[in-house]
């Protein structure tokens, strides 16, 4: 099969988003259609269930992932032996994100990095995910694990990863906090709220609270990473907002529920990011061209 179009498919299952998938293949969503067409035409059966919101894999398009996917890897690797010149690449590759995207999202990432490029040095750095994409901008590092800005500076570049809902989160334990959500008619102007300091998160949450209309929110505390605020919702200090994947991989996950019937809260695009004028870089091209 055509070794482009089973790129493109790869792509496509994991965004499940035709717009996204034609821009990072610098094509139109129309030609992509076409081409995924045509490997349903020679796969013989529909690999996505489709329509003009939501874009799913069928069972046979479960399959043809694993099947795409083993295909680019041994074409790679084919390509790899035919060149006899190549040099292996050496050097030191700078990675920034969360401590729970290194858990999260980070591994499969390296992994088949690291298999094609085994003499190039990881070195990461964990911090605060809204602190991400500066840590690019600044060149502190090659790139980041980073939540998609509303505004995306033409300086660099963004490739999608994953969609992250967010939650807001209770502690489970017997405090005020408890009390007080378990009215009927919660005021939310006098439950204590626990925010990042700033980011995507924390600007979701502004947005869903003034839908709300209670005045202002009483703010206990502002907090550097997500991962510092399951905590500090654990003990009872109030709700926060958060990814719901941060809570997933939380050590005290168990401690906190999440609330129920409270409003729609946007997600968010998490990906991986760079600047555009280091794509061209041997490492970091080839990281890309590893994931993509």
């Amino acid at each position: 099969m055509d070794q482009k179009a089973l790129s493109m498919f790869a792509h496509l299952s994991k965004t499940l988003h035709f717009g996204k998938t034609a821009q990072a293949h610098h094509i139109s969503p129309s030609t992509l259609s076409r081409a995924i067409q045509r490997l349903e035409d020679e796969v013989g059966g529909e690999l996505l269930h489709r329509d003009n919101r939501t874009v799913v894999l069928t069972d046979v398009g479960k399959k043809f992932k694993i099947y795409a996917e083993h295909q680019l890897e041994q074409w790679h690797s084919f390509k790899q032996s035919l060149d006899h010149k190549q040099v292996a690449l050496t050097g030191k590759l700078h990675i920034y994100c969360s401590v729970t995207a290194a858990y999260s999202h980070l591994p499969p990432l390296l992994e088949r990095f690291r298999a094609r490029h085994p003499l190039v040095e990881i070195m990461l750095t964990t911090g605060d995910a809204a602190d991400a994409l500066e840590q690019v901008q600044n060149q502190s590092v090659d790139f980041a694990i980073a939540a998609a800005p509303e505004n995306l500076p033409r300086s660099v570049y963004f490739h999608h990863l994953d969609t992250i809902a967010l939650t807001v989160i209770a502690p489970t334990m017997t405090c005020k906090v408890q009390q007080q959500l378990s009215q009927k008619v919660l005021s939310w102007s006098e439950i204590p709220i626990i925010l990042p300091e700033h980011g995507a998160a924390r600007k979701r949450f502004e947005l869903w609270y003034r839908k709300k209309q209670q005045g202002k929110p009483t703010i206990y505390a502002t907090v550097s990473g997500h991962e510092a605020l399951v905590s500090m919702v654990a003990l009872g200090c109030g709700v926060g907002i958060v990814p719901q994947v941060v809570v997933d991989n939380s050590p005290v996950k168990d401690r906190v529920s999440n609330l129920e019937n409270i409003g729609d809260i946007e997600p968010f695009e998490l990906g991986v990011c760079c600047l555009n004028q280091s794509k061209a870089q041997p490492l970091i091209k080839a990281f890309f061209s590893s994931i993509i």
